[in-house]
């Protein structure tokens, strides 16, 4: 399990949205508060599925098929996260004192990437096993 590289990858995708939204503010709000995810129920909801989904592809790692669906939905997830992201991002531009987006906004890009990498490790693991099988 944890000799493949897919699993190294959706362990930094679990430690990216798991851990590093504690640490990194999503935003700064007019008054000069940061704002992390937690103080969204919303946002604290989908980093919380983000991480239990590679949670669950790294134990689903005897069934590859599963491990790379997961690993599709968890990219859907970070995408809608990222889209809320955007949208907040937009409606925090126009007020009258300018607001400091911060470094969290950035997570779900990362998150993506890791899975994107976990997805190309485990389609190229799946490929070995059909090519293994067909010389048997």
């Amino acid at each position: 399990m944890l000799q493949r590289i897919q699993t190294v990858y959706l362990i930094l995708a679990m430690l990216v949205t798991g851990v590093l939204p504690f640490v990194f503010p999503l935003w700064t709000t007019t008054d000069g508060k940061e704002f992390f995810f937690m103080q969204s129920q919303v946002f604290a909801a989908l980093f919380g599925l983000c991480t239990s989904l590679s949670l669950l592809a790294i134990l689903f790692y005897k069934k590859r098929q599963h491990q790379f669906v997961i690993g599709r939905l968890n990219i859907i997830l970070n995408l809608i996260l990222l889209g809320l992201f955007v949208y907040r991002s937009l409606n925090l531009s126009g007020e009258t004192t300018v607001s400091e987006k911060g470094i969290g906004m950035f997570l779900p890009i990362v998150s993506i990437v890791f899975l994107v990498l976990a997805n190309k490790a485990i389609k190229k693991d799946e490929d070995l096993v059909k090519s293994v099988d067909r010389l048997r």
